[in-house]
């Protein structure tokens, strides 16, 4: 494989992985208070071994609290 299908692929991992914790998250903490929902998706983040930064988890806790149920990873990152 060529590194812009590797980048490609780990990019498409990456954004899997962030769904499933921000779709956990969101299940669960949809009508929580911001700093809970950003506590929590740290949290998972953590756990699944991602590295994402301050203001991704703020723009991914605020579309949670926004939305109240699925987030798309890839919109509310853009």
């Amino acid at each position: 494989m060529s590194d812009t299908t590797d980048d490609q692929q780990s990019h498409d991992d990456r954004l899997t992985t962030l769904q499933a914790v921000v779709d956990r998250v969101g299940a669960w903490q949809g009508g929580a208070p911001e700093g809970t929902v950003a506590a929590e998706l740290r949290a998972g983040i953590a756990e699944a071994g991602l590295t994402v930064s301050d203001d991704e988890v703020a723009r991914l806790a605020d579309a949670i609290q926004d939305e109240h149920g699925r987030v798309s990873v890839a919109e509310a990152l853009g």
